[in-house]
């Protein structure tokens, strides 16, 4: 999850959007009229969407996108805090089938949305406390407002997976809404997959063992860090489970701990991940004199903390990186 967003911009009109809509053909009819059983998905919002057949043109958030992708369900568009195109998640996908309707958060281009005709839009939602409430006055992930969500899902219907408790869990509802969707989870690409993920389960385990100390931030020049709480991140969980000790920023509040520049030197640790997603770079940090003092900053030990899907050959990639830097850092704290 990242900082909560400077959200800017503004939505196309409703009466463009639904012109559009109709003129693409609009998604759930194009469903029906392929024919087929039929085909129903409750999402973690407990929305129940029933088509008279199994989607086939899928569009959503990156962040579910290449999940779904990389379970074998290809994507007709995406948007999400940044382009497809600069994502890691994507990176090695061939994008010239996917119409990228979005670079920015809550900035979606909904006459293009309605263009790429999907017959399903998939996104992601975020409790808003420890406990993994989920509050259904506020939008789904990815969207600015509600009545963005409302224009969208005018298009085709919105089905959000919850990113709460631990990834292994999360991993199994993208792949339960995968497998709806006509991914083989027998088949040998999600074996594969699996295989890989066990494998980088064990090798973050034993690199863990050495208990050098994590700190997760995501660093903006005028207001310092925002640390990170690894309960609160499905990612983190999951590595907090696999025996990675991250450092615990302390606070009240859910997800982030914020420090001003002044108070950075206080989170001492033995290995610093950085967001990438739209914080500060090592290169940038080093320019404020307090980010120098941190042990993890002077013995080079900091490495990008990426925003990773919630499938399990992503979760195995990152894994298998954190391990090889976990494996070489040194105590210095």
């Amino acid at each position: 999850m990242s900082r909560p967003p400077r959200l800017i911009g503004a939505s196309l009109g409703l009466a463009a959007v639904l012109a559009a809509s109709a003129c693409s053909g609009g998604g759930s009819e194009a469903a029906a009229a392929s024919g087929g059983p039929g085909w129903s998905f409750t999402d973690d919002v407990g929305t129940t969407v029933e088509l008279d057949a199994r989607p086939e043109r899928v569009a959503g958030l990156n962040d579910v996108a290449s999940s779904l992708w990389n379970l074998g369900v290809e994507p007709v568009a995406t948007f999400g805090q940044t382009s497809a195109a600069d994502d890691v998640q994507f990176a090695g996908r061939d994008l010239s089938g996917v119409e990228v309707v979005g670079e920015s958060y809550g900035q979606i281009d909904l006459e293009a949305l309605a263009a790429a005709d999907p017959d399903l839009i998939v996104t992601s939602v975020y409790p808003v406390d420890a406990e993994g409430t989920l509050d259904d006055t506020q939008p789904l992930y990815g969207f600015e407002s509600l009545e963005q969500q409302e224009q969208v899902a005018r298009i085709a219907p919105v089905v959000a997976i919850a990113w709460r408790g631990s990834a292994a869990e999360v991993i199994e509802r993208t792949a339960a809404l995968a497998e709806s969707l006509g991914a083989d989870l027998d088949g040998a690409q999600a074996s594969a997959a699996r295989a890989d993920y066990e494998a980088a389960s064990a090798a973050l385990t034993e690199a863990a063992s050495s208990g050098v100390t994590v700190l997760p931030v995501a660093a903006y020049p005028d207001e310092g860090f925002y640390l990170a709480k690894a309960p609160d991140d499905p990612s983190l969980r999951l590595y907090a489970d696999l025996g990675v000790p991250f450092l615990d920023p302390g606070g009240d509040g859910f997800f982030w701990q914020t420090a001003s520049w002044e108070q950075v030197p206080q989170y001492r640790s033995d290995v610093v991940l950085y967001s990438l997603r739209g914080a500060m770079t090592p290169e940038e940090m080093a320019g404020q004199p307090t980010y120098g003092l941190l042990p993890a900053a002077q013995a080079g030990q900091v490495h990008p903390w990426e925003y990773v899907g919630m499938d399990w050959a992503a979760q195995a990639r990152y894994m298998q990186r954190l391990a090889g830097w976990l494996a070489e850092a040194r105590k210095v704290t």
